[in-house]
């Protein structure tokens, strides 16, 4: 958890360097998220997963990063400690999605 202390850090001093705090509130941070990860899905259009990598990886890190920093910004302007959340989800799915009912079968756990 300390390197993602440091991008915290990181990207929040990137973005108080240039005044841009006033403009991530947790909507517009949630809009971009949404918006970033569309472009990330735009990269695989009209091509098979393999071409799409092939063609466009370093897009597809860009897409990737842009997704994380708002994500962490997300987070900090929510008071969401990121690990805590994945942890609780990691639990979550656990219960739905037990390994004897989920292993291998990409049925939703309300099917089972």
């Amino acid at each position: 958890m300390d390197d993602l202390k440091q991008l915290t850090e990181k990207i929040l001093q990137f973005r108080d360097d240039r005044d841009w705090k006033k403009f991530h509130n947790p909507k517009d941070l949630a809009l971009s998220i949404s918006l970033e990860a569309s472009e990330l899905l735009e990269t695989f259009q009209w091509k098979t997963n393999d071409e799409a990598i092939e063609k466009n990886l370093e897009n597809m890190k860009d897409e990737l990063a842009d997704i994380l920093i708002y994500s962490i910004l997300f987070a900090n302007e929510t008071g969401i400690n990121i690990g805590e959340a994945i942890e609780k989800k990691i639990i979550k799915n656990g219960e739905k999605y037990p390994v004897e009912k989920a292993y291998g079968s990409s049925v939703k756990y309300t099917k089972y």
